[in-house]
């Protein structure tokens, strides 16, 4: 079967949650060592979880989990155009050009100037593609990976390929199946035997998150999306070149001096019921909105996890508490198939994840009679 059309998943101006898998081609390894040649790329994790955070601050998208493996990544996030459209033109200006600035120095991104910004920001026309752009997966995808592709094969001495093709993008229809989701991603350190236990799954939100609580603070790799002021009038800045990449150099390091909550650029996990509605834009500078997904506290979040990740292990396995196994109640899931559901999602969904109604519904949105995975899915989940 061929993949869908990236538009009968997703469209920029809607907000949609969104399960990626990126890939790499061949035996090419991410992280981790490679067996056959013996070189370890385990300090890759750390490109790749920094590149995610400066994204985060950019792109209007909500980066809900993500776990880095030895050969692919996941990354489960939240489109919101809803944000996007409160920026003004400068802002949308200023954020594209600290991921898109068109030109290098000294093998470095360049900062954007004033007029730079100026420049993009009085064309209407290409800031409201760029807006589009900034809610875009594909977009955001493209600047997480692009980079990454080029420091690979630079270490790498190589050209070529170094991702398998186009990520696959599935989406989340409902709240039960973002939270079977968001476990299968953040347990697959566990089930891929890298690690025991979530709070020993480095490089996954379950890890940055568990850090959070415990007060683990960090230095922010957000960009710095403050918007430039405009020279005064009649007045022109002129430096030389020296000048001007001790300036740029000055800025990048003041971006990168803030120290925050280890957790504090992924977006917060409990959902408030009774917040009120709206884009709820962060003004943090290291996310995109405080809005929560889930309709759980972490603690609770977290104690569920671990139950899970304890049951695919024989010497572990144990009867659900009541506390937890009243939150899957709630959400309409069958309590004895939740641990198969988590460890073995991609058996269950296919280009939609969630309840067998909320399938039905993806379906007819994007003109289809059926979703596959809802006969499958239908065990898992109390009759509807």
């Amino acid at each position: 079967m061929p993949r869908p059309k990236r538009a009968e998943v997703f469209v920029p101006t809607e907000v949609a949650i969104l399960h990626s898998v990126q890939r790499c081609v061949r035996r090419a390894f991410l992280t981790g060592k490679d067996p056959v040649s013996g070189i370890d790329y385990e300090f890759r994790r750390e490109w790749i979880r920094k590149r995610l955070e400066l994204l985060a601050s950019v792109f209007g998208m909500d980066v809900l989990t993500y776990a880095i493996l030895s050969n692919h990544l996941h990354v489960v996030t939240r489109t919101r155009p809803d944000v996007v459209a409160t920026w003004s033109a400068r802002e949308v200006a200023t954020r594209w050009l600290r991921v898109f600035p068109g030109r290098r120095i000294e093998e470095q991104l360049a900062e954007p100037t004033t007029s730079d910004v100026d420049a993009l920001a009085n064309d209407a026309k290409r800031v409201a593609e760029i807006r589009l752009r900034l809610s875009d997966l594909s977009w955001f995808m493209r600047a997480l990976t692009e980079p990454i592709a080029r420091m690979a094969n630079k270490f790498d001495e190589c050209t070529g390929r170094f991702w398998e093709g186009r990520f696959k993008a599935q989406r989340i229809t409902d709240e039960a199946g973002l939270l079977a989701c968001s476990m299968y991603v953040d347990l697959n350190p566990v089930r891929a035997a890298m690690a025991a236990t979530p709070e020993e799954s480095q490089h996954t939100s379950a890890y940055d998150r568990i850090l959070g609580l415990k007060g683990q603070k960090m230095d922010s790799a957000a960009a710095d999306v403050v918007v430039l002021e405009p020279p005064a009038a009649g007045r022109q800045i002129r430096e030389t070149p020296v000048a001007k990449r001790k300036s740029q150099r000055s800025r990048r390091v003041s971006s990168t001096q803030r120290r925050i909550s280890r957790d504090a650029w992924l977006a917060p996990l409990t959902l408030a019921e009774r917040s009120s509605p709206g884009p709820a834009s962060s003004r943090s500078g290291v996310r995109a909105s405080d809005k929560g997904f889930l309709p759980m506290s972490l603690k609770d979040y977290l104690k569920l996890l671990d139950w899970t990740g304890r049951q695919g292990r024989s010497d572990k396995r144990g009867k659900i508490p009541a506390g937890l196994a009243s939150i899957l109640d709630r959400l309409g899931i069958e309590s004895s198939m939740w641990c198969d559901l988590v460890w073995n999602f991609k058996k269950y969904f296919g280009r939609s994840a969630g309840r067998p109604s909320s399938l039905r519904e993806d379906a007819e949105r994007s003109g289809r009679q059926w979703c596959w995975g809802q006969q499958r899915a239908s065990a898992c989940f109390a009759l509807e």
